[in-house]
């Protein structure tokens, strides 16, 4: 009977050893968990503030003064094309190249 106590008490306190191993596990990995949260959080901020700083930065009323002092003007009709062929159509003509085999096929 004596020897039933005594594995009982080791089998006890092993298992009291292997639990607090298991809660400083826990509690480590619970911590890395929450470090982890607060660095997508801050990501996720970050993200925010850039998205407004890129709104900000391209508003249309920022940009055109910007354009104006650099000599650029509003696009004009004759520099809008209704389609990538017709835009490489007078690009060619401007340069003055012929088409390619390949664009004279369409």
């Amino acid at each position: 009977m004596r020897i039933v106590n005594l594995a009982a008490f080791a089998l006890a306190l092993a298992s009291a050893f292997l639990l607090y191993g298991v809660n400083y596990d826990t509690r480590l990995l619970e911590g890395r968990v929450q470090g982890q949260e607060r660095s997508i959080d801050e990501a996720r901020n970050d993200i925010a503030v850039l998205k407004a700083e890129r709104a900000h930065l391209a508003r249309p009323e920022r940009i055109e003064p910007i354009a104006r002092g650099l000599g650029m003007q509003p696009a004009a009709e004759r520099q809008l094309a209704s389609s990538p062929e017709e835009a490489m159509t007078r690009a060619l003509a401007q340069s003055g190249a012929t088409p390619g085999p390949a664009a004279q096929g369409r």
